[in-house]
Parts: structure tokens; sequence; C-alpha cells
């Protein structure tokens, strides 16, 4: 697997850290704070000031990975939870849908590609954008690769938080002739697949679940395994 580029083009999403402890909270309970709990009090708000600062002078990309990774490490937590809770073992979950979706078509006004299009077809989904260092081979290989195929694989490229005009440029110059969904911010759908980074390749059977994500730019073998998987050739390890 090759090298992802943090989302950093475009306008993206921060966050906002509010204090939630200090004086205040001690007064509000109507008891008197010791000199032990002030000092310690404004030792946490201090360390937590400092947090604040310091992710604020992040670029909004790194904000926005930050912000998906807490939301994935919430969400592992939450099912570790459970399982804790259950008094059995936890049974190997299902390959999760993918999520559905309706964008523009790239180059194509008043096109739209949609998920649902694509009712019981095995589909590719390879999340890029011009500005994706990574991209800049790995999109010559999909487009080389999909050529090859010759209509027997459905190919959908997503260009996240992009510019027209740049993403345009990119695909005719890397010969891409499969439809591209354009995505720009505040790319409701890049982040409904928890893609933070770019490019990250899907691959959905036909019932449009996720039997195979690669992180990264995708190679060639990795593209035959994942079309052997979303077609059913391939047995899962």
């Amino acid at each position: 697997m090759g090298k992802q580029e943090a989302m950093t083009s475009g306008e993206q999403p921060g966050t906002e850290l509010t204090a939630t402890s200090g004086p205040e909270s001690a007064a509000a309970s109507g008891t008197e704070p010791t000199a032990a709990s002030t000092e310690r009090t404004a030792a946490a708000t201090e360390r937590q000031r400092g947090w604040v600062t310091r992710i604020g002078a992040m670029s909004r990309g790194r904000r926005l990975a930050l912000t998906s990774a807490v939301a994935v490490l919430a969400v592992a937590a939450a099912i570790v939870a459970i399982g804790s809770t259950s008094g059995r073992p936890a049974k190997p979950s299902a390959d999760p849908r993918a999520p559905a979706f309706t964008l523009a078509r790239l180059g194509h006004s008043g096109e739209h590609i949609s998920l649902a299009g694509m009712a019981g077809r095995p589909v590719i989904l390879n999340f890029f954008a011009s500005w994706c260092a990574p991209c800049q081979k790995e999109t010559p290989l999909l487009a080389r690769f999909y050529r090859a195929a010759h209509g027997s694989v459905v190919l959908i490229g997503v260009d996240a938080n992009d510019k027209t005009s740049a993403a345009l440029k990119f695909t005719r110059t890397a010969g891409v002739s499969y439809p591209v969904a354009f995505d720009p911010y505040p790319m409701h759908t890049t982040l409904s697949y928890g893609v933070a980074g770019l490019p990250q390749t899907f691959f959905l059977d036909a019932r449009h679940r996720i039997v195979k994500r690669i992180f990264g730019a995708v190679t060639e073998q990795e593209l035959r395994t994942g079309v052997a998987l979303m077609t059913g050739h391939a047995k899962r390890g």
C-alpha cells in the first residue's frame, strides 16, 4: 500500500473545545474550594488551555483528521463496552453496507452518479483529489485497469475537496474514462465513508457491502484481489 495525504486542501471544519471544570463548578455545588483543590483546578485548566492552543495551531486538515480519529476511537470504545457487558463473546459482524450517495458527475453538467444506480452490481469506489501526491501515480493505474477490464468492472472515482478545473485537468491527463463523482467541501460522502486521508479505495459486493478497503495508493495486485472478493470469486481469509 502506498502513502496517504491528509485532506488539507480547501476549507475544512475545525474543532472547538469548551472548558467544563474550574472554580465556578465548586461554587455552584455550594462547597468552598480548599487551597489544594484550587491548585489542582488551576493546573487542569492550564493543561486544557494548552490543548486548545495546540489544536488551534493545527492546519484545518490536521484538525479534521484528529476529529475523525476521535470519532473512530469513540465507536471502538462503545463496541468494546457492549461486548464486555454481554456476558458472552461478540459474534463477528457482517460486512458493513456502503453509505448511499448521489453526487454531480465531474465534467457532465446536469448529470449525477448514485450508488443506488448501480444496484445489483459490484462496485469499486476510489476517493482521490488532484492535489493528492499519491494519487498522481494511482489514478493513471486505475485508468489503465479500467480500460483493460472492457466494461466488466464498475469503477467510480470520488473527487474529494477539490476544484472543478483542477479535477478536470487531472483526470484528463491521467486518461480517466470511468465516471467521476464530485464531492466538494463539506465532503458529506467522503466523510460518511470515514475517509480522512487520500487516496482510499473500497470494494463493494453486489449488495453494496464493503468487502475490502485499501488505505493509500492501491496496487494492481490489490485491485485483482479486491475484484475477486467483491464478485465472489475468492474466499475470505
